[in-house]
């Protein structure tokens, strides 16, 4: 089979044919229908500072999809032939101390797809039963393959109530600007968006956010003050993993109001933690990955029902053979979503 691999410890990807995979006992094989590039595999492309102390080569990329199930294990109970699949990135073991208290996301010996294990940027790869969400044909096909980063976005902005309060969105790649749309779908009466790139600014307006302030041209700050009336922002979704947008953040966040953040930083933060936490008694959530599975029932619902469109997003699609075209658009900011067809 053909795959986009990360073969060598170095800049860039091939593609390649690979092994056949094979399924163990309570595996499933799945022939990969769409496919989608994320954030995580443009570091591994880039073979960034975190890439080179977290994966090893030789490695099948991607993480997001839909896919049907090809084949299954002899102890395999739930899914069957046919079925259309997508599925949680965080391969979890099921019995540690988090699995067991309800934060699987955290499992302390998880695996993540397309990093620790092959991925989806494969015509065919294997997962675990355990880990499989069926989809329903309520969802389209390009909509059941976002639904894994989608889900980042939806535990962001509902890990509290948003109804009637103002959210500040910080970074407006393919999460950010999903939680715009969550956000507004949520009652949030006040959406502002914060990016330095135009084209993504752009998109978040079509998201339904209020006003979207592009940092490098306006006074992120004023304008959030002057928008609540002085009183600040009641959220602020951080999804920039950008340590100047984090402070901007923290200025205008009332007293007494939450952040939740997403966004990965490549080295250590500098935040004025008793002025800009303590002493405004500010909340701080760390999100990463899912709920798992509760996160998936919300995503499906959101998007099954029409309460969020996810359409403006996916900008670009490209056969799985041209990912360098995705790539690049990726790395210039030039795309939201990119899906990579990899079978019919």
């Amino acid at each position: 089979m053909k795959a986009v691999v990360k073969t060598k410890r170095a800049k860039g990807l091939s593609f390649v044919k690979m092994p056949d995979p094979v399924i163990g006992p309570r595996e499933v094989l799945i022939k990969v229908n769409i496919a989608s590039i994320c954030g995580t595999d443009v570091h591994i492309y880039d073979w960034t500072r975190w890439a080179q102390h977290r994966l090893s080569p030789p490695r099948i990329l991607g993480h997001e999809f839909v896919g049907t199930v090809a084949e299954v294990g002899e102890e395999v109970a739930v899914v069957k032939v046919g079925d259309c699949v997508s599925a949680e990135s965080h391969l979890t073991c099921g019995h540690c101390y988090q699995c067991n208290n309800g934060n699987a996301e955290v499992c302390r010996n998880f695996k993540l797809l397309g990093v620790d294990h092959d991925g989806t940027f494969a015509e065919f790869f294997v997962l675990p039963e355990h880990v499989l969400w069926k989809n329903g044909s309520d969802i389209p096909l390009e909509w059941a393959t976002i639904q894994e980063p989608f889900g980042n976005a939806v535990d962001t902005v509902m890990v509290e109530d948003v109804a009637a309060k103002t959210v500040l969105i910080l970074g407006a790649g393919p999460i950010g600007l999903f939680a715009a749309g969550i956000a507004r779908a949520c009652g949030a009466s006040l959406v502002i968006v914060s990016d330095p790139n135009d084209y993504r600014l752009a998109i978040s307006k079509k998201m339904g956010a209020h006003a979207a302030v592009n940092p490098r041209k306006e006074d992120v700050v004023g304008l959030v003050m002057e928008a609540t009336k002085n009183r600040g922002v009641d959220v602020v979704l951080e999804f920039s993993g950008n340590n100047q947008a984090l402070n901007q953040g923290l200025k205008v966040i009332t007293p007494g109001g939450r952040i939740s953040i997403l966004g990965i930083y490549e080295r250590r933060v500098n935040i004025d933690l008793n002025k800009d936490v303590i002493f405004k008694k500010v909340r701080i959530y760390g999100i990463t990955g899912r709920k798992i599975f509760s996160t998936w029932y919300k995503t499906s619902r959101f998007l099954s029902t029409g309460m969020v469109n996810p359409c403006p997003v996916i900008t670009h699609r490209f056969p799985l053979k041209d990912y360098e075209k995705g790539m690049k658009l990726m790395k210039d900011g030039k795309c939201g979503k990119v899906i990579l067809a990899v079978s019919s």
